[in-house]
This record gives structure tokens, C-alpha cells and sequence, in this order.
């Protein structure tokens, strides 16, 4: 027989969405740990509460959404919240009943001006950090430095001449500008859409495309990334890791040696580096010397751990712009692109911790 399909469905239904998600499923480790850094964070929610007063959904369910958005590769925040009305997984981790209505979603830009204001993203990120610290995961030793270049979302539509002269318009009518027999360069040009976006190419050969710059610092024994930011595309790597390495001495954590690639052989951050009392496990460059960085470092076993170790940082660029969705930004300005990160970077490092924690029965 074909069987029969009874097309009638119980009136009531009475069952727990907690019973329905697997006691192995992977979402469960990364929740408590959320969870654990956003009671953490109470006192941070308290005075964006005390000074805009509370808005129409609580900040600590739109940094959970957006994790989520990150570890799924949900494309768009409308398309999350379209999935959030039937996906009791997603409705599981934002503590939100199956009765209840799916927020819009116009609420993440309603208020991710606040969230930049009060700083939350970059503090929920340094709660992981903590967390990571508290587990056990991270070492104050051994770290690496990298950038990559974020796509903007602005187009080539949207470049415009600094001196206000009028472009010439394209034969087909699309709005499409007309380059021809024009340079063009940050100096001549920049975008109407978002000026913090420039021109910039990734190598030799490669096209130019409006961009933001991305510089990491990753804990080499865990693999962890410790700090995240987003600058000014046209800014030289060593310029844009200085930052991160004045963070962490203003909060008197250590460090030991920096493996870099050869993008950061220069003589002014390898003096930068000795300047703190920390080894520079760089890439050399053959021809090229800097002083401070010569054969009384690279002959240790610890300068050939840290150039094996410094190609992982690669991975956490792959993954943020692969899974996380952000080769290309979703947002204008470095402010916006900067808070996009962070919550991707905390997702990669909350993943990168559940798996790093050792099963139980």
C-alpha cells in the first residue's frame, strides 16, 4: 500500500524546543559560552539602558542574531529574520518562544548606531577573549600579525573626481562612467558612496578595488584571534599592527616574538619590536637588512616555529571572509565595518573554542 497521508494536524501541540535540539550539538558549547560573556557584560548594557534608554529589542539578542548570521553564512539580516519565524534552532539560542513574533529586520540598523557608540561589539569581543583566558586557551608568548583587504560595497559607479569635474557619462546609458584615457587613484578620486573606501590591489596583477584594511593578531598556540581592526586601506601593515600592539601593552599583557610575513620587514618596526623586548620572527627578504633582525635570531628553532605557525592566521581571514560573509562589506564606513568584524571575529573564536574543549562522556 501507498499509505495514508492525514492531512489534519493536532490543534494543540505541547513539546520543548529545548528536548528537540541534540545534547551534541555543536550550537550548544558556543550558547554557554555566549551566555556566560553577555552576564558578564550586564553592567555595559546597564548604562547603554541609563543613557538612550531601552530599545525595542534588547542589544544582547541582536549580538547573538548576528553571531548566528556569521556561523550559518546567512547572506542578509532580512533573510535571517525570515528564517528565524520556522527555524527552531535559531529561535532555541536567542531564548525566544515558538509563539513569539520574529523581530524585523530594519531593528540591526535601528540600532547599530548604538552599539557602535557604547562600544558593545568591541566589548563583547574582548569578553571572548576573556573566556578563552579563563579556559586556559591562551599563552602570552608567541603571536602573529597579518592584514588582508576587505571589499567595500561601494562600486566603480560611484568614483567621482576630488576637483569636482564632471565625469564623462558611458555610451550605454547605465549610469556606467567613462574612464577612458584617465588615471585614477586616491589622490584624483574617491567614491560618493563611502569615502573611507579606497582604491587599493591585492598584488601585482591583480585588479584595483575600493577596499578597507584588516590586521589581526592571532594567539599562536590555539590559533585564536586576540585583536581585530579596520583601517584605512592605504595604511602600510606595520603602520596598522602598531595599534594592536599598544593595546596590549596598555593592558599589560605580554609578548614574547611576532611572526609576520615579509610584508612587516621594516627597520622601523623590527626597532619597534626590540624597542619592547620582542623577538621579530618576520620573513626576511634577501638583499634587504634590518637591524635587530639578522642571524642571531633566525638560527633558533622558536624563528622556524613561528614562520610554520604564522600561516594559520590565513585561515581565520579565510573563514571570516568565506563562512562569516565578510570578504565583502555589508556596510558603509569604517565604523559600520569595524563592528561587523568584531562579531564575525568573536564567532570564528567562540567555534574555534568549543572545539578546542574536550568532550564529555
Amino acid at each position: 500500500m501507498r499509505g495514508h497521508v492525514d492531512p489534519q494536524g493536532n490543534l494543540f501541540a505541547y513539546f520543548s524546543v529545548e528536548e528537540r535540539i541534540p545534547r551534541d550539538h555543536p550550537l550548544r558549547r558556543v550558547k554557554a559560552q555566549v551566555d556566560a560573556v553577555l552576564r558578564a557584560m550586564s553592567a555595559h548594557f546597564d548604562a547603554m539602558y541609563a543613557e538612550g534608554g531601552r530599545p525595542s529589542i534588547a542589544p544582547e539578542r541582536l549580538l547573538k542574531a548576528s553571531l548566528l548570521i556569521a556561523l550559518y553564512s546567512v547572506r542578509s539580516e532580512r533573510l535571517f529574520c525570515e528564517m528565524l519565524d520556522y527555524n527552531m534552532l535559531f529561535r532555541w539560542f536567542l531564548d525566544m518562544g515558538l509563539e513569539e513574533r520574529a523581530f524585523d529586520h530594519s531593528t540591526f540598523s535601528q540600532n547599530r548606531g548604538r552599539l557602535i557608540e557604547h562600544e558593545i561589539a568591541r566589548e563583547f569581543f574582548a569578553g571572548v577573549i576573556r573566556e578563552a583566558r579563563a579556559q586556559r586557551l591562551l599563552c602570552d608568548e608567541h603571536f602573529t600579525v597579518d592584514g588582508t583587504l576587505i571589499e567595500s560595497w561601494a562600486s566603480f559607479k560611484s568614483l567621482r573626481r576630488k576637483d569636482g569635474t564632471p565625469a564623462k557619462s558611458g555610451p550605454d546609458g547605465t549610469g556606467m562612467v567613462d574612464f577612458r584615457g584617465e588615471k585614477r587613484s586616491n589622490a584624483t578620486h574617491e567614491s560618493s558612496t563611502d569615502p573611507e573606501a579606497k582604491l587599493m590591489r591585492k598584488g601585482n596583477g591583480q585588479p584595483a578595488k575600493l577596499s578597507f584594511g584588516a590586521h589581526a593578531l592571532m594567539e599562536n598556540r590555539s590559533g585564536l584571534l586576540v585583536d581585530l581592526v579596520i583601517t584605512d586601506a592605504t595604511i602600510p601593515e606595520p603602520l596598522a599592527a602598531a595599534p594592536l600592539l599598544d593595546r596590549r601593552r596598555q593592558a599589560r599583557e605580554g609578548m614574547k616574538t611576532l611572526g609576520a610575513d615579509k610584508g612587516y620587514y621594516n627597520k622601523a618596526f623590527v626597532a619597534l619590536l626590540r624597542s619592547r623586548n620582542v623577538a621579530p620572527h618576520i620573513a626576511r627578504i634577501e638583499g634587504r637588512s634590518a637591524p635587530g633582525l639578522d642571524g642571531r635570531t633566525t638560527r633558533h628553532e622558536s624563528y622556524a616555529m613561528s614562520q610554520r605557525k604564522r600561516k594559520r592566521i590565513e585561515e581565520i581571514f579565510g573563514w571570516m571572509k568565506t563562512v562569516g560573509g565578510l570578504r565583502k562589506s555589508r556596510f558603509i564606513g569604517i565604523a559600520k565595518t569595524q563592528l561587523a568584524a568584531y562579531l564575525v571575529g568573536a564567532a570564528y573564536n567562540l567555534l574555534r573554542m568549543a572545539r578546542l574543549q574536550p568532550t564529555t562522556g
